[in-house]
């Protein structure tokens, strides 16, 4: 059996103007793939990510911190 310990780190996800920033774990072993998500993990993300599509800040505020993308005037 192969050694797993978990990392936990934030991701990022962007629907139009706006950006969550998700704590997740990612799961780390020997295997070739690592790190990777845990598919619940993954479903969180996505979950997010259709309620940053929706407009649903609740929700997606829910599972982290939700931040307002604006144009800086000039650049």
């Amino acid at each position: 059996m192969k050694s797993k310990y978990l990392r936990v780190e934030r991701k990022p996800i962007h629907e139009g103007q706006c950006v969550a920033e998700i704590r997740v774990q990612l799961l780390e072993d020997d295997a070739g793939w690592s790190p990777y998500l845990s598919v619940d993990e993954a479903y969180v993300l996505d979950g997010v990510r259709e309620a940053l599509r929706q407009g649903d800040l609740e929700t997606a505020a829910w599972y982290g911190r939700i931040y307002e993308m604006r144009p800086i005037a000039g650049a």
